[in-house]
């Protein structure tokens, strides 16, 4: 095999990066157009199970299409964007939903949607003081990933004719405090990187002066 030359092999990452058409950015697109069925499961036809297994696994496709990304050289500059947003819509939907619903206890909700709040609006800020965009860490993710498995639980065991509904419960609460010690160590850890962003996105701008 004949090794690509650098400069070859940079074009071809940064085209590679301006694709939309990939299998990953589909399978985001699918989970945030499932949200309306989420709702209508849950409220219309109060099937608490069917909305449980349907987040369950909106939630596993989040790492599916990750690893698809990864293995497949199908990574984009668009899914690096879609994707956190499409986790933190859906979370956040999902929550104020079941919340309305009844089945998560409050503080458990609180304290997720404030680590939401807090991290959307530093993404903001730091667009607005022109910083890079700062990755999201593989902590932060599994953050996602446990919290989108404890709602679940937690809606489950709120259905009277669940057997194993005390299961649940207490599943959803192991998740929950899993989840919550992860996405706050992460939101913890964004903000040397945040600073870093934002101290390389000033050096810039002063070095084109």
């Amino acid at each position: 095999m004949i090794d690509q030359p650098p400069a070859a092999t940079g074009r071809s990452r940064r085209h590679g990066e301006e694709r939309i058409l990939t299998v990953p950015n589909v399978l985001t697109v699918l989970r945030l157009s499932c949200i309306p069925l989420f709702l209508y499961l849950l409220f219309a036809r109060q099937d608490r199970l069917g909305a449980a297994l349907l987040l369950a696994a909106l939630g596993a496709t989040d790492f599916i299409d990750g690893y698809i990304a990864r293995r497949f050289n199908q990574t984009s500059a668009l899914g690096a964007i879609l994707d956190p947003a499409a986790d933190r819509i859906l979370l956040g939907v999902a929550v104020v939903a079941i919340l309305i619903d009844g089945s998560v206890p409050v503080p458990v909700a609180a304290a997720l949607l404030t680590r939401e709040a807090l991290v959307a609006s530093a993404v903001l800020v730091l667009a607005g003081l022109g910083a890079r965009r700062v990755e999201v860490t593989f902590l932060g993710k599994a953050g996602t990933f446990a919290n989108m498995i404890a709602f679940p639980f937690f809606l489950a065991s709120n259905d009277r004719d669940l057997a194993w509904r005390d299961t649940a419960h207490v599943l959803g609460w192991a998740f929950a405090v899993l989840g919550f010690v992860l996405s706050w160590y992460a939101a913890a850890a964004y903000i040397p990187l945040a600073r870093r962003a934002l101290r390389e996105s000033r050096s810039s701008e002063r070095a084109q002066l």
